[in-house]
């Protein structure tokens, strides 16, 4: 049986077609044979694929007055479930640098499939300076796996992730994360009809100290009104 992810045959197609000699056919046999031995023993070493962190980069605009690509985040791979999104739950990274790559990688140590939150805003230390990562789970609209407290399940079943990379307790966000942050729950919000009181941080329904006291959320949320 193959390994997912990996394409077997009894014959490697088209060497005889471009007459190619009996030793360079070996040669290429034995390639790629060991290609696939190598890509099966790490499968069966992780007991699965590699952690998930495929999706989509929305880098910030070079104008700011150009019209926001943000709408983009609303074409998912999956019909978007409408009914199922109730809340924006912000969460902040707890590292001064990093990326969805890496958050995908702490998430995995957690035994999580790849990563828990459904979008991640970098601050140009690993990631652009208010790149928004796409993350699998929402183009797939899947649950998140991002929220903790008596209600986390709920809210990891029916409220968006949003991580900003950073530590909110030792340093503030820069002005471009948290500009493309009120961008993006403003878009998600009025696409989705999540009323204000449901957008929340971390911290409103878990013992959490994210996104952290330097988060500035009345500004936010002054932006959020503007916005609309």
């Amino acid at each position: 049986m193959s390994q997912p992810g990996f394409v077997t045959s009894r014959a490697t197609p088209g060497f005889e077609a471009r007459g190619l000699s009996r030793r360079t056919r070996v040669v290429w046999g034995s390639l790629l044979g060991a290609m696939l031995g190598v890509g099966g023993l790490m499968w069966g070493l992780q007991g699965g694929p590699a952690p998930r962190v495929d999706g989509i980069t929305l880098t910030p605009l070079a104008a700011a007055s150009a019209p926001s690509s943000i709408e983009a985040v609303m074409r998912t791979r999956a019909d978007l479930d409408e009914r199922r999104w109730q809340s924006i739950v912000i969460h902040h990274s707890g590292s001064l640098s990093g990326s969805a790559a890496s958050i995908a990688d702490e998430h995995r140590s957690m035994n999580l499939n790849g990563l828990g939150y459904h979008f991640v805003i970098g601050n140009g230390r690993g990631a652009g300076d208010g790149a928004i990562h796409v993350g699998y789970r929402w183009l797939d609209q899947l649950p998140g796996a991002h929220a903790a407290g008596e209600r986390g399940d709920h809210f990891n079943r029916h409220g968006i992730g949003v991580c900003l990379v950073g530590d909110g307790n030792r340093r503030g966000y820069t002005d471009l994360q948290l500009r493309r942050l009120s961008e993006l729950v403003r878009t998600l919000a009025e696409s989705l009809d999540i009323p204000e009181d449901q957008i929340v941080l971390h911290s409103d329904i878990a013992p959490a100290r994210a996104p952290g006291r330097l988060f500035p959320e009345a500004t936010f949320r002054e932006r959020l009104g503007e916005l609309r």
